[in-house]
């Protein structure tokens, strides 16, 4: 019987980009693709046009996270709804497998297939197992992570196109600021509060500010008189990081892993509300091997900035793709897909 494989989860720009490494390498071995997200979040705006899926479900749930009691217990029954019409999706379409990314848009699948005779994955993206994660991986046929060697251990499975256009950086010309699809207003802030500096040393400016601080964030770039590759939000992120020779970024693994691919050293700056302080630890993985640059939002300052640009950033550029192959995808179709 031919395998047709639900892809699920979502919510930002992190579950999604691994959501999309694995539809691409399901779509290479002809493999059905059927995705399950939600109205919230970007999963519309990331898949709604995809050709390589064949059918794309947008249920109307939200997530549980950070909500009162009231908001907690809308967003639960809204995801018991959503697995009910999950499990009339698996039946239609005679689905075999589910491959979670998790995010809240991966919840009514994630339950469906307790519910349901199909094989249930997960990849789990950070050092930290979300709580999804953690109440559905118990029956998860496999779990995979890129840094618990409890679970079934891979490299991050990263678009090979960065991998493609890794290079060794050797002086920086050029620096991007990446708040992720949601923007940061703390890196948007300190991008502000360097700019000057930047323009005095030749140092040129990319800047995904986020579509909620974009209009302000242009308009003081503007009133300082400093040119700047500045955007809201771009599905070709790629394009921007690759033209960059350093970042100062989010620390959601997706990002993470991209520059390390990339072989762009990077300066991390988490977010300080993510779930048990994940974006730290993903961080911490790679300062414990001086692969980064770690400080919290509480830390920055401009003298310590300029300390880091003085840096050795050829060899940290040179050891970063070392830390990561491009098979991680391979790697983990080829378990589900025996």
């Amino acid at each position: 019987m031919k395998d047709i494989v639900v892809v699920t989860g979502g919510g930002t720009g992190g579950h999604l980009s691994v959501a999309r490494a694995i539809i691409n390498e399901l779509h290479k071995r002809k493999i059905q693709v059927i995705f399950v997200g939600s109205t919230s979040g970007a999963d519309k705006q990331w898949f709604e046009n995809n050709t390589k899926i064949s059918q794309k479900y947008f249920l109307n749930t939200k997530g549980v996270v950070n909500q009162n009691l009231i908001g907690k217990f809308i967003s639960l029954a809204l995801i018991l709804k959503g697995m009910l019409k999950v499990l009339s999706i698996f039946k239609k379409h005679k689905v075999t497998k589910v491959i979670s990314v998790g995010g809240f848009s991966a919840a009514s699948a994630s339950f469906a297939s307790y519910f349901s005779k199909v094989d249930f994955y997960i990849h789990e993206q950070n050092s930290i197992m979300g709580k999804l994660n953690q109440l559905t991986s118990k029956y998860a046929k496999k779990v995979f992570s890129s840094y618990d060697t409890n679970l079934t251990i891979v490299d991050y499975p990263v678009d090979k196109i960065f991998f493609e256009n890794n290079r060794i950086r050797k002086e920086i010309k050029t620096i991007i600021f990446l708040g992720g699809s949601q923007g940061a207003k703390a890196i948007n802030n300190f991008a502000l509060s360097v700019a000057l500096f930047l323009k005095e040393q030749n140092i040129n400016i990319i800047h995904q500010t986020g579509k909620l601080d974009f209009q302000r964030v242009k308009q003081e770039y503007e009133t300082l008189g400093i040119e700047v590759d500045i955007f809201d939000f771009t599905t070709n992120i790629i394009d921007k990081m690759n033209l960059a020779d350093f970042a100062i970024s989010r620390a959601g693994a997706s990002t993470l892993w991209e520059l390390t691919a990339l072989g762009l050293p990077t300066l991390y700056i988490p977010y300080p509300y993510a779930y048990a302080n994940h974006q730290y630890h993903n961080a911490k993985f790679l300062a414990n091997k001086n692969l980064c640059f770690l400080r919290t939002e509480n830390e920055l300052n401009v003298d310590d900035f300029k300390q880091i640009l003085k840096q050795n950033i050829s060899n940290i550029s040179k050891k970063l793709s070392q830390n990561i192959s491009p098979n991680g995808i391979k790697n983990i179709i080829d378990t589900i897909i025996k």
